[in-house]
């Protein structure tokens, strides 16, 4: 098929609504309005979530309470075997290595838990670590240094 023998689906074209052109069209004197009322005029309907004068659902529902859901501390989570895996060379892990591997988005915090095993001394600079984490880690003479 060449490029100017294209054409668009049949159906996707339609044509342009044209009111107030007679009464032929099916859409004139009116254009569709109806006779009278709010929604003929030009310039009248109503706002979104007007209900008629009815006090509207967002004024009758009572607003109480606090959430803590924008506070909380989201964690990525990364196990012992996974830091092995994807550090083998390197002795210190540090936030920016986390980083350059994109394990870890600069304003992100992570958390090393401790599935897995580690085979040679390590230093991992992380925000949070697990007990079983931290004991595997110093059981193998390595270090966590937590920080904020």
């Amino acid at each position: 098929m060449k490029l100017t023998e294209l054409k668009p689906a049949v159906g996707a074209k339609k044509k342009r609504k044209r009111v107030g052109r007679g009464y032929g069209s099916g859409l004139g004197k009116t254009c569709g309005r109806g006779s009278n009322g709010q929604n003929s005029r030009s310039g009248g309907g109503v706002r979104i979530g007007f209900e008629g004068g009815q006090m509207p659902l967002v004024r009758r529902i009572p607003k109480r309470g606090f959430s803590n859901f924008f506070f909380k501390n989201k964690f990525i989570l990364m196990n012992l075997n996974e830091l092995e895996q994807k550090f083998v060379d390197k002795e210190t892990i540090t936030i920016d290595d986390f980083i350059k591997k994109g394990i870890i988005k600069k304003n992100e915090k992570i958390k090393i838990l401790g599935n897995g095993e580690l085979k040679i001394k390590k230093i991992i600079e992380a925000h949070a670590v697990s007990a079983s984490a931290k004991h595997k880690i110093e059981k193998n003479n390595g270090k966590i240094e937590i920080i904020n």
